[in-house]
């Protein structure tokens, strides 16, 4: 008996060292307002295989500039198509494995219970100091934003009031802080187990803005780095990854 757990002990340890031995590193830029539900990917997918994630959060178009640069990452999970798709056209990132890994919803959020209404029409009644969002230049969702209160006509009329983040991470942080009394942001900033946790907001039509596909693709620097090609399999099609982004309040496609 004692034999033979000696031996199950020896065989789950070289099992173990096995793994380690082919375990990898991948280093991953991520669109800010993934952040929480990627945290909790990489976990599981660094226990589910051996690999080590590297996580770094940021503006898609600002991860775009670092790449082209030389930026150490292995993976770019941007905020849209766009970025990953001028990076594949001017070869920094390999063809044929971009994919879109989750669909986002703008919200309109403010972290005082009941200053935001249900249709948005706070916004046009202006009795607040400062609206937060991310740089359209820089962040999708920020694009998003504008392109709402433009078809909204309030663009022009708000402007005075607006306060720009460098990232969607940012325009929350400006926002829970109290910095502005309400702003644009992902809905996964606020959803925890499938629900809106704080505050008060509403979800912006579809109709006002164009869709917010994000994409992921394998930079050309880890075409030999098999921890990073299994992340992106694991992104698009394990079913932790998949049941992790639906509860942050994504679509997918």
């Amino acid at each position: 008996m004692k034999s033979s757990m000696t031996k199950l002990v020896a065989g789950l340890l070289l099992s173990a060292l096995a793994q380690l031995a082919q375990a990898g590193e991948v280093n991953a830029a991520v669109a800010a307002n993934f952040q929480k539900p990627m945290e909790e990917i990489a976990a599981a997918f660094q226990k589910d295989t051996g690999h080590t994630v590297k996580l770094s959060f940021g503006s898609s178009g600002k991860f775009y500039a670092q790449i082209k640069e030389g930026a150490p990452f292995d993976l770019f999970l941007a905020a849209d198509v766009k970025y990953p798709k001028l990076l594949e056209e001017e070869g920094w990132a390999l063809k044929d494995t971009r994919f879109v890994y989750a669909l986002g919803k703008l919200v309109l959020w403010s972290a005082q219970p009941g200053l935001v209404d249900s249709k948005g029409a706070v916004l046009a009644k202006g009795k607040f100091n400062k609206v937060s969002y991310a740089d359209p230049k820089l962040a999708p969702y920020g694009l998003a934003a504008q392109e709402t209160l433009q078809k909204m006509k309030l663009w022009d009329s708000i402007q005075s009031k607006m306060v720009t983040g460098d990232s969607i991470g940012q325009a929350y942080q400006f926002i829970a802080s109290g910095n502005a009394e309400l702003g644009f942001i992902a809905l996964s900033q606020i959803t925890k187990d499938g629900k809106v946790s704080e505050g008060s907001y509403w979800l912006v039509s579809p109709e006002l803005y164009n869709p917010i596909e994000q994409s992921a693709t394998l930079l050309t620097k880890a075409k030999d780095n098999d921890a990073a090609k299994a992340l992106l399999a694991y992104l698009r099609g394990n079913k932790k990854a998949l049941a992790v982004i639906e509860k942050f309040g994504y679509g997918l496609k």
